[in-house]
């Protein structure tokens, strides 16, 4: 009888983890099981308490929720009805917003670049360009993560949320152009990392509408989940006493109102907290909580709870830098759709657009400084009076200096690395945060190489129709004098131009990463060393950028690692039942 109900359970199992059979796709889905915090009672019992409704933390409740109770909590609202959020051709708006309510929140880096962290239902997914693309076979071994489980979790991700793009005229000749200065071999449309030049997915589907990580709620048992919205957690609640270390058990947060809850776990020790707050949050409410350096904590008035001086360590925020290319002709409204992954160590990737965000004719979507994109002056000089001024001479402009498209490049890991530090004890409060972008010199010789090909790219033949062959490039400068754009830099001495070109114009593509790093913060199972029954899974564990855009690989380990815990404590059920 125990064995036979044993394969019975397994089988069981297996459907309830794989089945990638989401309930019906709407654009605004009936989420029963979502409310805002204000109706949240207050005190509350779970088996998992997931911290952070993002990238992450949604695929990681949806899957935690098909046999145990999961309370998600978000700081922010909802991504569904905000066109700002769903629509491509808005895409800049939402981060251009700088409102206490916005679904981006932004912060300067102590480095001076200007930079966002998702404050919404769906985290970075809903803000960001939209790029799909795998982290590579390597990444996936260097992590000791299960290959086969890796590949499913990606695929359950993809029913919902990944689509092929339309690829168009400049997309085409960015991708023709990569390949005929030698990025090689032609991979044409794959979701995989390999080198060459191909077209990744995107989570924009043909009729331009976004699809998040919020969307991967639909997987959802919605009788095993909560999640609450304008939920603000402010820290983690552990037991010391009688104890050989401490042990999480609850948390605090407040709802729009100010209002305090409570929300506890279950009597279970196999029950959960789980923090999945991204980058900056996991390693700030950390800290916040007690665990982190003594003499930090000390100086904020926090009781400690754990010393742990790795925490907020490995900080790291991969550079991009970006060429704009005016165009004789009109060019379709893109984001990233290809990408050239190069021998050594730098992506190439391309947006374009007459429109770029926001329904303005006047702007220049994720390279503006409307969203804090000001490379033409250094990151120091970025100031807000700065940013004004950019944004103002946009309006001065001629048509068609936003007749174009920006060619990038951003570089892998990267190498060098910083630190975060709290800034308050408020946790809506931004922390300190410093990337030390190319304090390594092979971070700044990826860059200069990246650049170089993207040089390369835009003198190809396959690039000839978009680009002003009569006009030299002192007119061409002249016509964009007032544009917060980077043309092709003019140097004598190529190398070390590029090198100060490279440091100048550096801005941000949102993949920052680190703070809770496996090995230091966590173990490879994403539980916090040195505390009980306190995970971290999401971007702030990695120790550099999975494939060319994360966003794909943290929705992944969501799922990966709900299916884990879920195979883990199931299957030690099962085997409990065999053995009686």
């Amino acid at each position: 009888m125990g064995v036979w109900w044993g394969k019975v359970f397994f089988a069981a199992l297996a459907w309830i983890l794989f089945s990638t059979q989401p309930c019906t796709s709407q654009k605004v889905p009936n989420y029963t099981f979502m409310h805002n915090a204000t109706t949240a009672p207050d005190i509350s019992y779970y088996d998992y308490i997931v911290i952070g409704g993002g990238t992450a933390g949604c695929p990681l409740a949806a899957t935690l929720s098909q046999n145990y109770s999961v309370l998600l909590l978000e700081r922010g609202g909802s991504p569904y009805g905000n066109p700002n959020i769903t629509d491509l051709a808005a895409f800049g708006a939402a981060l251009s917003d700088t409102s206490p309510t916005s679904p981006a929140q932004r912060f300067i880096s102590q480095d001076g670049v200007i930079n966002s962290r998702a404050r919404v239902l769906g985290g970075g997914s809903c803000l960001n360009a939209g790029f799909y693309t795998r982290a590579g076979p390597q990444y996936v071994r260097e992590a000791g993560w299960d290959g086969k489980v890796v590949n499913e979790s990606y695929q359950w991700v993809e029913k919902i949320v990944a689509f092929e793009p339309q690829v168009k005229q400049w997309q085409s000749a960015v991708r023709d152009g990569l390949l005929e200065i030698g990025v090689l071999p032609n991979n044409g449309f794959t979701y995989d990392h390999i080198h060459g030049t191909k077209v990744g997915g995107t989570i924009f589907d043909q009729n331009g509408y976004r699809h998040t990580a919020a969307d991967l709620l639909e997987y959802a048992n919605p009788a095993g989940i909560t999640v609450l919205l304008d939920a603000t957690v402010h820290r983690i609640l552990f037991r010391v006493k009688g104890r050989s270390k401490p042990m999480a058990h609850g948390v605090v947060f407040r709802d729009s109102l100010g209002r305090r809850h409570k929300a506890y776990l279950k009597h279970d020790p196999k029950n959960e907290i789980i923090v999945s707050a991204g980058a900056l949050g996991s390693p700030q409410l950390l800290m916040l909580s007690g665990v982190g350096p003594a003499e930090q904590l000390r100086v904020h008035n926090i009781s400690i709870t754990l010393d742990q001086p790795l925490v907020g360590q490995g900080m790291s925020d991969n550079p991009m830098n970006a060429i704009f290319v005016p165009s004789p002709v009109p060019v379709e409204v893109s984001l990233i759709e290809v990408v050239g992954i190069t021998s050594f160590g730098s992506y190439i990737e391309a947006a374009s657009g007459e429109n770029f965000a926001g329904g303005s004719p006047r702007d220049y979507g994720m390279f503006s400084p409307k969203i804090g994109q000001l490379s033409t002056v250094p990151p120091k000089q970025r100031t807000p009076e700065a940013l004004a001024k950019a944004t103002q001479l946009m309006d001065t402009l001629d048509q068609a200096a936003f007749r174009g498209g920006f060619i990038l490049e951003k570089i892998m890991g990267p190498i060098s690395t910083g630190h975060l530090e709290l800034r308050t004890r408020d946790p809506n409060d931004n922390p300190l945060v410093t990337f030390n972008y190319f304090q390594d010199p092979r971070d700044l010789e990826r860059c200069v190489k990246g650049l170089s090909t993207v040089e390369k790219v835009i003198e190809s033949k396959a690039f000839f129709p978009f680009k002003y062959q009569n006009m030299p490039l002192p007119v061409l400068l002249n016509m964009t004098a007032s544009s917060p754009v980077n043309l092709l830099p003019k140097h004598t001495n190529s190398s070390l131009s590029l090198e100060q070109f490279c440091r100048d114009t550096v801005m941000t593509i949102w993949h920052y990463h680190g703070g809770c790093q496996v090995g230091k913060v966590v173990d490879r199972n994403y539980k916090v060393l040195g505390v009980d029954r306190l995970r971290v899974i999401d971007g702030s564990t990695f120790n550099y950028s999975p494939g060319t855009n994360p966003q794909a690989t943290v929705m992944m380990l969501g799922r990966y690692m709900g299916v884990k815990i879920l195979s883990e404590r199931l299957g030690a059920a099962a085997a409990d039942e065999t053995e009686q």
